[in-house]
């Protein structure tokens, strides 16, 4: 049973009634339906990508929403900061305006639930994307309604399923959403259930913003004490378990804004203790279905390679061109240079290889402890250099000559591996707070996402339902 049955059967089933009396939908996706329902194809109640036609009468220069893909929220929103004069977009874009419905049709933005209720226009009017499809409402279909049912699950489910094409280049035919037969109810009852939707949506995304805010504090409070522990040494508490001395003399560390520092630790130029340095610039390799690893930047968080958000290999040769330039060993540090700047993790196994914007370092041991260099470079001292030093418009980088520029917070080597000890306990147990938090979030949207599809599918009524009775404020089953 997938998450999102399993939120609706456990959670919604003890909320909510069911309509008196459901016939059969006749689609086996569907199942029964509210039995004064009735199943239409999307065509006979709403227009699909319609022609710009009261633009032609706009003059050149009136402005509109310029919407690329970037600028459509996922489950609704649209960031309407940009406008262009219609002369500028009104051909080779998609034209759509106040009240249409917009979705997503490649992937995986499609997937990724991209589309919204066009709301606040420029002038009532917005060009964007080429992948987009509108749905705009007749008079029979509430746009909210519509909206609605475009985010629910079966939808994007049901259009997955039909996607053509190959690889990243997939999207959604208009002909799937022209014979794609739903249930609806009266145009009275779209109203409820669109209000009720916004509602308790609008209770649930409060409580995710909660949970959100909550995981940001973590966040910050895990960067000071970082920043804290490899610039002034250990709390009182964890220097005393780590036999050190919590009260030893400070002196100024000749940085204005980074203050004192302990008088028996030193401040070293980064890139003379470095044994050895790789550079994995060069030509892209051609990716393979199975082969070699490939950490790309986008697999360097910060603090740890995450080797599930993007897989990727290379063939056997293309390995042992890429890693000519030096074989990674475990405890080498990798550095992004751009996009994004400045993500540090430790090598944890080593077979793997290296794309470019990564940059590997091997310190001299005798002089810094790779984990406690980890941290030091993730603390705020550190990476305001890199943000100070850093070129791009559009995105940040660094260019390899700057490197020589930068500095750490030098403690004796004994000292780092207590600190690094300890703030690898301190990270752990932050991290499992922010885990925990993360789950209640997850679950939260699995209940948004099911609260939607009972509500469009008529498999919940909500005619009824009192204000004072909210998921929200019930909280997750």
């Amino acid at each position: 049973m997938s998450k999102v049955k399993h939120v609706e059967r456990a959670g919604l089933a003890r909320r909510f009634k069911p309509y008196p009396a459901y016939k059969d939908s006749g689609a086996e996706w569907l199942g029964g339906i509210p039995a004064h329902w009735e199943v239409q194809r999307l065509k006979l109640v709403a227009e699909l990508n319609p022609p710009p036609s009261e633009v032609r009468v706009l003059a050149s220069n009136t402005e509109v929403s310029f919407v690329p893909m970037e600028a459509v929220g996922e489950y609704g929103g649209i960031d309407l900061t940009r406008a262009r004069p219609v002369a500028e977009v009104g051909a080779g874009y998609t034209y759509f305006r106040d009240g249409d419905v917009v979705v997503a049709k490649i992937t995986p933005c499609f997937e990724n639930g991209k589309g919204a209720l066009a709301e606040g226009l420029t002038n009532g009017i917005a060009f964007g994307t080429t992948e987009l499809h509108v749905f705009r409402a007749s008079p029979a279909l509430n746009p909210r309604f519509l909206f609605y049912l475009t985010i629910s699950d079966a939808f994007r489910r049901l259009g997955e399923a039909d996607m053509y094409g190959a690889g990243g280049q997939k999207r959604v035919s208009e002909s799937f959403f022209r014979n794609l037969k739903h249930p609806f109810p009266t145009l009275t009852e779209q109203r409820t259930i669109a209000a009720f939707l916004d509602r308790e949506t609008a209770r649930i995304d409060a409580l995710v913003a909660k949970e959100e805010r909550l995981i940001a504090l973590l966040q910050e409070q895990r960067t000071a004490l970082i920043t804290r522990a490899v610039t002034k040494g250990l709390p009182a508490e964890a220097a005393g378990k780590a036999g050190l001395d919590a009260n030893v003399p400070m002196k100024h560390s000749g940085v204005e804004w980074l203050g004192e520092i302990p008088a028996h630790w030193d401040i070293r130029p980064f890139t003379k203790y470095v044994t050895e340095k790789a550079d994995y610039r060069g030509k892209t390799p051609a990716k393979v279905a199975s082969g070699v690893f490939l950490v790309t930047a986008r697999n360097v968080r910060m603090g740890w390679i995450d080797y599930e958000c993007s897989e990727e290999f290379v063939a056997e040769d293309d390995y042992r061109e890429i890693m000519r330039r030096g074989l990674p060993k475990k405890g080498d540090i990798l550095f992004t240079t751009e996009a994004p700047l400045g993500n540090i993790a430790l090598v944890d196994r080593e077979d793997i290889a290296l794309a470019q914007r990564i940059i590997r370092f091997r310190m001299n041991t005798r002089c810094f402890d790779s984990r406690f260099t980890l941290f030091a470079m993730m603390s705020d001292y550190f990476q305001s250099q890199l943000a100070s030093l850093s070129t791009g418009s559009t995105a940040e980088g660094l260019k390899a000559s700057k490197l020589t520029m930068l500095w750490l917070v030098a403690p004796p080597v004994a000292e780092q591996r207590a600190i690094a000890s300890f703030l690898d306990q301190e990270r752990a147990r932050i991290g499992g707070l922010i885990a925990k938090v993360g789950e209640a979030i997850e679950r939260l949207n699995e209940l948004r996402t099911a609260l939607i599809s009972a509500a469009v599918t008529g498999k919940i009524d909500v005619r009824d339902w009192s204000a004072a009775s909210s998921v929200g404020q019930e909280g997750v089953a």
